[in-house]
């Protein structure tokens, strides 16, 4: 198999099922192509991937549940700093360290990453490394000048492989800077009427 997502996600017991259901066929095309195809990062999923304020990482611990976390941070805080390596600043939350403690022992991770007002989804799968704080050169360049928030570790992720989804069931959702963004036009005309209409009603009683 060559698409580089599905060659990991797509198990023998997987493709039982896809043939079973009716869509083994259409996923089989992929194994046709002679190269291997999204393990490398385009300008696509680089711009995609650095307009995100938030994703979802999961990771298997040693008893083999897998474990969900989310990370956010400014926009941006997620850098690609290379084809197949991505890294960011992993600041303080609750302090369980659930995920820093599985990959100790499993460094297989899969993330998510959501645009729910265009309603654009990037998976991917990769290895992740801790990056230790005494690390100042590496962690340098996953730092976020101007927020406020203590930088414990440093994550780096080697790409293995991603995959687009469709935006079926995606709800759209917007943070509250889109939401403010989308309606100043309206607050600003709004404030101009009212202007014009104050203006208006003080020369009719003038």
């Amino acid at each position: 198999m060559t698409h580089r997502f599905a060659d990991i996600a797509f198990t023998p017991t997987v493709k039982q099922v896809q043939q079973r259901l009716g869509s083994r066929a259409a996923y089989a095309r992929n194994e046709q192509v002679a190269e291997p195809f999204n393990h490398v990062l385009t300008g696509a999923e680089a711009q995609f991937l650095t307009a995100r304020d938030s994703f979802y990482m999961a990771s298997v611990g040693e008893t083999g549940w897998p474990y969900i976390q989310h990370r956010g941070g400014p926009q941006g805080f997620v850098r690609v700093l290379g084809p197949q390596l991505i890294g960011f600043a992993d600041f303080r939350g609750n302090r369980q360290y659930i995920t820093v403690g599985n990959l100790t022992t499993d460094d297989r991770v899969s993330l998510f990453f959501m645009d729910y007002p265009s309603r654009t989804r990037l998976k991917l799968f990769g290895r992740a490394q801790a990056v230790d704080p005494e690390d100042t050169e590496t962690l340098g360049m996953l730092a976020v000048p101007g927020y406020r928030a203590t930088v414990e570790r440093g994550l780096m992720i080697t790409v293995e492989g991603f995959d687009w989804n469709c935006p079926q069931h995606i709800t759209e959702r917007y943070t509250l800077d889109e939401v403010r963004r989308m309606t100043a036009p309206l607050l600003t005309r709004i404030a101009d009427l009212e202007a014009q209409l104050l203006k208006k009603e003080g020369t009719q009683n003038g």
